[in-house]
C-alpha cells in the first residue's frame, strides 16, 4: 500500500484521482452559482442549501481532493526536475505536450492557487468564516455585490478563469493518460470532450460575474 503513495507510478494515479476531484468540486461549484442567474434571492437559497450538514461533509471531503493535488503537484515537479531537468511532464506521444499549457502545468496551478486565495477573501472570509466565529455574515448576494462592484476586480476573475480553464483541459486528458489511456484514439477523443465540458463550467463562472458586475451596478436588474 505504501508503495501506492511513493512509486513515480503511484503519485501520478493519485495525481490524476485528485484532479478528477477538482473537476468534481468545480462542476458542483458552477451548478450552484448558476441560481445566480435567475435571480440574487435564488442564490442566496443556494447558498443556505449550502449550509446543511450533508454539504458541509462533501465540500470538505471534495476540497481534501484539492489539497492532495496541490501538494503532489509540487512533488512530483520536484521528482521530474530533478530527473529530467526542463522536461516536466513524461508523456506517451511528445506532440501532445507542444502546447504552453502542458509544459506549463506548475506555473498554470500556481496561478489558479493565488486566484483561489483570492476568491476565498472575497467570499468564504466574508461567509462561512464569519459563521464559525459567530459574527453575522454577508449572505451570497452581497458578497457577489461587493466583489463584482469594482471592474478590476471582474477583469482579475475573468483572466483566473482563463488560468483555471488551461490547466483543465490540459489536466482532463492527462490524467486519463497517467491512467493507462494513452493511446492516439482514445487521447484525441478525451482531448475534445475535456475542451467541451471544461468550456462549459468556465463559461458558467465568467457569465455569473459578468452578471454580478451589471447587478452590482445597476447595469441590469
Amino acid at each position: 500500500m505504501a508503495n501506492i503513495f511513493t512509486t513515480s507510478i503511484g503519485k501520478k494515479v493519485i495525481m490524476s484521482l485528485s484532479g478528477f476531484f477538482l473537476i468534481l468540486f468545480l462542476t458542483l461549484h458552477a451548478c450552484l452559482n448558476a441560481a445566480y442567474l435567475w435571480s440574487p434571492e435564488a442564490f442566496n437559497h443556494v447558498c443556505e442549501f449550502m449550509s446543511l450538514p450533508i454539504i458541509k461533509i462533501v465540500t470538505p471531503v471534495l476540497a481534501f481532493g484539492i489539497v492532495i493535488h496541490i501538494i503532489y503537484a509540487f512533488v512530483l515537479f520536484l521528482q521530474d526536475y530533478k530527473a529530467r531537468g526542463k522536461e516536466r511532464y513524461e508523456v506517451a506521444n511528445k506532440t501532445k505536450a507542444d502546447g504552453w499549457a502542458s509544459k506549463n502545468m506548475l506555473v498554470l496551478g500556481v496561478l489558479v492557487l493565488l486566484g483561489m486565495a483570492l476568491h476565498l477573501t472575497h467570499f468564504w472570509a466574508k461567509m462561512q468564516l464569519q459563521e464559525f466565529l459567530g459574527n453575522e455574515p454577508l449572505s451570497g448576494a452581497e458578497a457577489m455585490v461587493q466583489t463584482f462592484k469594482p471592474l478590476w476586480v471582474l477583469i482579475v476573475y475573468l483572466v483566473w478563469f482563463c488560468f483555471i480553464w488551461m490547466h483543465l483541459t490540459h489536466g482532463f486528458w492527462s490524467a486519463f493518460q497517467s491512467m493507462g489511456w494513452n493511446n492516439n484514439k482514445w487521447i484525441k477523443r478525451l482531448q475534445w470532450i475535456g475542451y467541451i465540458y471544461c468550456t462549459a463550467i468556465i463559461l458558467i463562472f465568467a457569465v455569473v460575474a459578468i452578471n454580478g458586475y451589471c447587478v452590482a451596478n445597476g447595469i441590469c436588474a
